[in-house]
Order: C-alpha cells, then structure tokens, then sequence
C-alpha cells in the first residue's frame, strides 16, 4: 500500500500565528498537528505536544516553537517506508511532499486504523 492511499489533507498554517491560535485551529478541525510554512515551503511542524510543553508560551510565534528539520515522505512510498521512518526518527507524523508541493500527511495512527489491510497486502508479496 502507498502513502497516497492512506495520507490524510493537511493544514497548513503561517509560522506568525500564535500557539494559542494554532491550538484553536488544531482543535476546531479534531487534529493533531499542522504544517507551518514560510515561502510556500515547510518551515515546521506543530503538534498537541509541542503545545502542551509550551504551555507557558500560547502567546508565542508558531515559529518560536515548532518542530524544525521535518521530515517528509513521498506519496509513492510504501506506508512500510512510512512505518519505518518514524520509528527509526520517533516521530508520528510524516508531511507527504511531491515536487516541494505538500500533498498531505499521514500519522502513526492512520497506518495502526489501517493495519489489517496492511498485514493482507504484506502475506500477498
């Protein structure tokens, strides 16, 4: 199964709105991270923990304490790829880019809800 299949829409946020705002945002849509950008390319990644651990800080700039260095998947990649990725980066979350365009983004939880189909296609090959 590809990444494509299983990746989800992302939101994409400017890296000047607050930490309250996004967490407004990140509750209002029932997600757990956004995407922030900086011309038009992916600057970071915000999630509900990087939040929780900057409680203290809700009136910050999004850019002040986001997750930087984020890393991508393609969304021709298998979802074993995926997998393995955030494991080996302990990460749950993975932003799917084609051609430094953000296509998506797929979590540890969308490839767990998948699981079964996964382990059908994994006795296939």
């Amino acid at each position: 199964m590809k990444v494509s299949e299983l990746m989800k829409k992302a939101i994409v946020v400017d890296g000047n709105i607050s930490a309250k705002e996004a967490a407004r945002i990140m509750s209002e849509k029932a997600i757990g991270s956004l995407i922030v950008i900086k011309n038009e390319r992916i600057a970071g990644i915000i999630t509900e923990r990087d939040i929780l651990k900057n409680i203290d800080k809700l009136g910050s700039k999004l850019s002040q304490i986001m997750s930087k260095n984020v890393i991508t998947i393609s969304p021709k990649q298998s979802v074993d790829e995926a997998a393995s990725t955030m494991a080996e980066n302990k990460i749950k979350r993975l932003p799917v880019v084609e051609h430094n365009e953000i296509l998506g983004i797929i979590t540890a939880t969308d490839i767990l809800a998948h699981s079964d189909a996964l382990n059908e296609d994994f006795m296939v090959e």
